[in-house]
């Protein structure tokens, strides 16, 4: 067997691993939109983003012990602005769940790889793509007729919900640059879920807090914690073991499998200019992840 033909097994076999771990992720990031759909009935966005941050802070820290991961970082400034950015975003993101249809609000959010094929070459002094644009406008026009149903209900929720998928690209491009950094991935996590408990319990102190009540409820916020940490990690796995551009054509089976929750659980009917545009937005954001 010649080293061509070893390189490209091991190549296959990274790229099948990377897809089994982003299977993993897409699954577990559509259950914990799930779990904030079923909980947002009794808890607000603030308490849900504390939840989900504080829970996944334990199982991180733990992590960190394990394996032996320190605390401290060269790139302070860096951490910051990625999880100040991530922190808005999730906090937008979980807003979008509670006033919307789950299809929606994840398909919104999920707009971020369309906004990163725009943000890239801004930011890296690259050259635009006559594709890439294209590929941008369809994305954008699926956008708009997402937000067309919702106008008169809760256009105020679908236009956060945009931006929650703008913020999430500018984190995903902070999160690439630390990993060019060899920054470790459970650190990135760390200071990521340690921001957003201390930010959202301080805007929880705004609100009256909900009590938690030991039935349902704290089985529901236990998901949301466990799933949003295993997603996390998998995802952050994939990503060590398989290409950029792939795992960002993949993550949209989080949308795929949004939707059959929102139809299976919620018994959500979608208008026709919500499918059309989750269609058009699957279909931008899968090839502008494309080389």
């Amino acid at each position: 067997m010649n080293k061509y033909t070893d390189h490209t097994k091991k190549y296959k076999g990274s790229k099948y691993q990377s897809f089994r771990w982003m299977l993993v992720a897409t699954i577990f990031f559509s259950i914990m939109g799930l779990s904030v759909k079923l909980c947002s009935s009794d808890f607000n966005e603030y308490e849900l983003v504390f939840y989900r941050s504080f829970i996944s802070l334990i199982i991180i820290v733990v992590l960190m012990q394990m394996n032996g991961v320190h605390y401290h970082t060269k790139y302070n400034m860096l951490h910051f602005t990625r999880s100040f950015v991530g922190f808005l975003s999730l906090l937008l993101f979980f807003y979008a769940i509670t006033q919307l249809p789950l299809a929606t609000s994840m398909t919104l959010n999920y707009t971020s790889p369309i906004f990163v094929g725009l943000l890239i070459p801004l930011l890296m002094k690259q050259k635009f793509q006559v594709n890439k644009i294209f590929l941008i406008l369809i994305g954008f026009v699926g956008i708009t007729l997402i937000l067309k149903p919702v106008f008169n209900d809760n256009f105020l929720a679908g236009l956060l919900g945009v931006l929650s998928g703008f913020g999430a690209a500018i984190a995903y491009i902070m999160v690439a640059k630390l990993g060019q950094l060899k920054e470790a991935g459970l650190r990135t996590v760390f200071y990521f879920t340690f921001l957003s408990t201390v930010l959202s319990f301080a805007l929880m102190l705004t609100q009256n807090i909900h009590p938690i009540s030991f039935d349902k409820n704290l089985l529901f916020l236990l998901i949301l914690g466990f799933s949003a940490t295993i997603a996390q990690l998998a995802v952050t796995q994939a990503y060590k073991e398989g290409k950029t551009i792939n795992n960002a054509a993949y993550s949209y089976m989080t949308v795929a499998f949004s939707v059959i929750w929102g139809i299976l659980i919620f018994r959500e009917a979608l208008a026709t200019e919500t499918i059309l545009g989750i269609i058009l937005i699957f279909i931008s954001g899968f090839f502008v992840s494309k080389k």
